[in-house]
């Protein structure tokens, strides 16, 4: 098992993505901190593991409560002893996203989780991080953060362009410290966040999709890099979206 000795913490696990790298990362034999607002979906995600199950320790938590956050790390450092990577992938979107239609709470509810809620964790996590001497970061962002998109509308777009600021910032400011950060940029992706799109796309159109195991075999791949590379930013999306 190729992550075997590892800890990782995912947020956002419940579902999607998240889900799928935590996953992926207990069968490649590491410690999963299973991060979700929810604990019965977590509960109910690490018994679909099956043999891994056992590599998966959910806890309910909300990322963008930083008293919460902190409490969380604190509780995973002292159980198993270091944190190697942390993936943050909690994120959300909203149905009413045009700026003609976008309300305040809704703009701050994306900023609150997408972005304020990857710094909370990646404030909890640097101290130890760097006392290590290592580290892998990877934040999962957008093609939408990468060049801004009606499809995931202004606020998300927003948000995700301040997560690849704050993943940049990461390298420079982190990397003498041995910590490397990755920010993977998804075009469409087949999870439950695509519900809140104005119109859902029908199940032909999401099978055409990334699938979250896609996105969990990126992630494997960097997580299994040397330390002596990074990998800034990786962008995948779907072989019909166009991309130039």
């Amino acid at each position: 098992m190729k992550l075997e000795g590892k800890t990782a913490v995912v947020t956002g696990a419940g579902s999607g993505i998240g889900r799928g790298i935590a996953e992926c990362f207990a069968r490649e034999g590491a410690k999963v901190v299973a991060v979700g607002r929810t604990a019965a979906k977590l509960d109910t995600a690490r018994a679909a593991t099956g043999d891994a199950a056992g590599r998966i320790f959910p806890r309910a938590a909300d990322v963008s409560e930083n008293a919460a956050v902190l409490e969380m790390f604190g509780q995973a450092i002292a159980e198993f002893g270091r944190i190697d990577i942390l993936v943050n992938n909690a994120g959300t979107n909203v149905r009413n996203r045009a700026l003609s239609v976008l309300s305040v709470e809704d703009f701050e509810l994306m900023v609150k989780i997408n972005l304020t809620g990857a710094y909370n964790c990646i404030h909890a996590v640097l101290p130890h991080m760097r006392e290590n001497r290592d580290g892998l970061i990877i934040n999962i962002s957008s093609i939408a953060g990468v060049r801004a998109s009606t499809l995931g509308g202004a606020g998300y777009s927003a948000s995700k362009f301040g997560l690849s600021a704050l993943s940049y910032c990461i390298g420079l400011e982190e990397g003498a410290n041995g910590i490397r950060c990755c920010m993977i940029c998804p075009g469409e992706v087949n999870t439950p966040i695509l519900d809140n799109r104005p119109v859902v796309p029908s199940a032909e159109q999401k099978a055409a999709m990334l699938q979250p195991e896609d996105l969990a075999q990126a992630a494997l791949m960097v997580a299994l890099l040397h330390p002596r590379g990074t990998v800034p930013e990786l962008i995948i999306c779907p072989t019909i979206q166009k991309f130039s």
